[in-house]
């Protein structure tokens, strides 16, 4: 065959259509990745009070920013998660019976309306 000869549009056709699936594809995903990051960094950041934090790894309880993984003590033998719990006085029952009640996300969690996770033994 001769160097300056066209070879048939047909051989190599599967090539050249895997090929050109292979660029429109992988040019897809980096346009959309592009895109999906870009709206992530225009997204305001969490703050806590004045300072900012990492909602994956912290949380803000009363403008102050905790680690997810921290514990306080609700009496003597109770321990709850303030990133995801209240610690609340029970005023009927028991004569200072504490309940652990779950915070609801996205809403300024209070004792009186929020669920309760479990009652602490005194």
């Amino acid at each position: 065959m001769d160097l300056f000869e066209a070879e048939s549009p047909t051989d190599h056709t599967p090539v050249y259509i895997f090929s050109v699936s292979l660029l429109l594809w992988c040019s897809k995903v980096i346009a959309d990745s592009s895109i999906g990051s870009g709206m992530w960094l225009c997204q305001p950041a969490p703050k806590c009070g004045d300072q900012i934090y990492n909602p994956w790894e912290q949380c803000c309880d009363n403008d102050t920013i905790l680690p997810l993984n921290r514990t306080r003590q609700c009496g003597p033998n109770c321990t709850f998660w303030p990133c995801f719990e209240l610690c609340c006085p029970e005023s009927f029952g028991h004569h200072g019976a504490l309940t652990v009640k779950l915070k609801v996300l996205g809403v300024k969690s209070q004792c009186i309306s929020s669920p309760i996770s479990r009652v602490c033994s005194r």
